[in-house]
């Protein structure tokens, strides 16, 4: 293998840049040369090609995003945008890729591997952390804390002023940020997809806040709440429950930006190389993790059909430090 091709593809995450810089220096390390492509598929499809050297990719650890770019491609859906995109890789002589993404992406390189034999190796880039195979996902270390921090503040103004604040993070199908951040702010109660959420329960352990002279309360809502986004629980709770002032804050996509935490360069630095000496070692059709602090490659079908699990012990966990 002496040329590889590397996009990012999907909703960026935070450390993205950081897992660029580490699979363009792995792979000059190993000889081999590396095609960045802008716009992910669609950039395949449009020959959105450029070569990236060990200076091209310095100074980007830090930065936010991604700068080759990310794009959710139609034209990549269909057997012609496809067919395109294997004749702009083969006269560009690259011979294997490199996708950052999610299980779209993957899902996307799986069956143009199927379809016409081009070897890839999936790096774990999304804020959801619902992939299996990895027990954190680049990006989704700072995006809890980009929520810690929006909500801490947020704390200070509620405690002020006797305020029911519900804010809404991230969350259409998985509630890892929610779960995991509303442990780190303290939130009288989070509420996630995989649990259902009662009304009655939630006016209960509010009322009992009451009692106790809480001054504040913070409710953390994941957007793909079964009882609805935060606009919507908050309507129910507050036609029943009006002892505090109550407001509604959705973070949305300040939970993408930001310069990535150390964890998740150093994450996105680690997979980076894993991912690199994978493909150059002939594999294909996997994504490589960290589990237990240890690299492991899962393949697509698993990590894109078997998604993480919330940890019941955390979920106990916050049940437990709301009282």
């Amino acid at each position: 293998m002496k040329k590889i091709g590397v996009f990012t593809s999907g909703g960026d995450s935070p450390g993205m840049n950081a897992a660029i810089r580490a699979v363009v220096r792995s792979a000059i390390y190993h000889n081999v040369e590396v095609v960045g492509i802008r716009r992910a598929y669609d950039g395949m499809i449009s020959c959105d090609f450029v070569k990236l050297t060990s200076q091209d990719v310095s100074g980007i650890i830090q930065r936010g995003g991604t700068i080759l770019k990310s794009a959710r491609s139609v034209a990549f859906r269909t057997p012609e945008g496809r067919k395109k995109a294997f004749e702009n890789l083969v006269n560009h002589r690259i011979d294997g890729l490199i996708a950052i993404g999610g299980d779209g992406t993957f899902t996307g390189a799986k069956v143009f591997e199927a379809e016409y034999g081009i070897p890839s190796i999936g790096i774990p880039g999304t804020i959801d952390n619902d992939l299996y195979g990895t027990d954190n996902t680049i990006g989704y270390d700072t995006a809890i804390n980009t929520v810690v921090e929006a909500v801490d503040k947020i704390r200070d103004t509620a405690s002020s002023h006797d305020r029911l604040f519900f804010v809404e993070v991230m969350g259409r199908d998985a509630g890892f940020i929610a779960l995991r951040s509303g442990i780190g702010l303290g939130a009288e109660a989070i509420l996630v997809p995989e649990t259902p959420t009662y009304i009655d329960a939630l006016i209960a352990k509010l009322e009992k806040g009451r009692d106790q002279l809480k001054s504040s309360a913070i409710i953390i809502v994941a957007e793909g709440d079964d009882a609805g986004n935060a606009s919507e629980v908050a309507k129910k709770v507050k036609e029943r429950f009006d002892y505090y002032d109550t407001k509604v804050t959705v973070l949305g996509h300040i939970q993408r930006g930001g310069s990535p935490t150390a964890a998740d360069r150093v994450l996105a630095s680690r997979l980076g190389l894993a991912a690199v000496e994978a493909l150059i070692g002939g594999k294909t059709n996997q994504m490589v993790g960290v589990v237990n602090n240890q690299i492991e490659h899962t393949d697509y079908s698993k990590a894109i059909k078997h998604h993480s699990t919330l940890n019941e012990n955390l979920l106990r966990l916050a049940e437990i430090l709301s009282i």
